[in-house]
């Protein structure tokens, strides 16, 4: 499925479809890099089949957000049928039934979810082509990786190639994909990459992470300690319009444990920020 985020906020989506079916929401953009974050400390370490998983959901969600935001340049129909397509591939996977009356879609497992999401993208592709057909390739890719990870890689291999939104975000979860087979070196070349972009959509904090995660890895702890002290010093320093401290990011505050782990005295010299009293006096004062 972050204290970055430049998407533009727009008017809702242009829908015939009922309004409770699709509840597109600008605080569910505003929070997509946050969960990003979340669901990928949540599931760290905890295989390749999860971490597979991770790649499609996670950026999935990151997806969602920027369609939502350059939804203006498709045309209606469009829009209504990769939105249709985004349902499907967010909807329930239970083996209970839907109370009675629920018109939302769910499958029993996660691949069926994902078979049909790729039958649905797919079709918007054939059709409508152009930007939305662009996107729903993307949801084709990651939604593949479940079902046929060796077509998904290919697939996100082609997308990384192009620019724009879905050519950044083919190379995040490539970089994702390559981590979970062991391709290290392969990984590190494209979170630099990423890294070395002005606006790579994703936040920097994310992506220069993960490529500590990897550096350290590979037993270079001196360049992980680097950037993980570059994301936690930058976060502990911040300050919002009112010169007041910003509380630390999820990824700041992994970011200061692990150099916390890797280098005590370096990570001593980032300062805590300081909370602000309800009343406005500071509590370090």
């Amino acid at each position: 499925m972050a204290r970055k985020k430049r998407l533009v906020e727009q008017p809702a989506l242009p829908t015939n479809e009922p309004k409770e079916k699709v509840a597109y929401q600008d605080a569910f953009q505003s929070n997509v890099n946050r969960r990003l974050e979340e669901s990928s400390k949540a599931f760290e370490g905890k295989g390749k089949t999860i971490l597979y998983a991770i790649a499609a959901i996670a950026v999935l969600a990151v997806l969602i957000g920027i369609f939502m935001s350059y939804n203006r340049r498709s045309n209606a129909a469009a829009q209504t049928a990769l939105g249709k397509a985004i349902e499907t591939s967010q909807a329930q996977v239970t083996d209970q039934p839907l109370p009675a009356g629920s018109t939302m879609k769910s499958f029993k497992t996660e691949k069926e979810r994902a078979e049909a999401s790729i039958a649905e993208f797919q079709a918007v592709a054939d059709k409508f082509g152009g930007d939305v057909g662009e996107k729903a390739k993307y949801f084709i890719a990651v939604n593949r990786l479940s079902v046929d990870r060796p077509a998904a890689v290919t697939e996100l291999e082609g997308l990384a190639k192009g620019s724009g939104e879905v050519g950044t975000l083919s190379k995040f979860a490539l970089a994702q994909a390559k981590t979970s087979d062991g391709k290290l070196d392969e990984a590190v070349t494209i979170y630099q990459d990423l890294a070395k972009m002005s606006d790579p959509i994703i936040a920097k904090d994310t992506i220069n992470f993960n490529l500590a995660q990897i550096l350290e890895k590979q037993g270079k702890k001196a360049e992980a300690a680097d950037l993980y002290y570059n994301i936690a010093k930058t976060a502990a320093e911040a300050k919002d319009a009112d010169g007041k401290a910003i509380p630390l990011s999820l990824t700041a505050r992994e970011a200061k444990d692990k150099l916390t782990a890797l280098d005590p005295e370096k990570a001593k010299t980032i300062p805590e920020p300081t909370p602000e009293a309800p009343s406005g006096l500071n509590f370090g004062q």
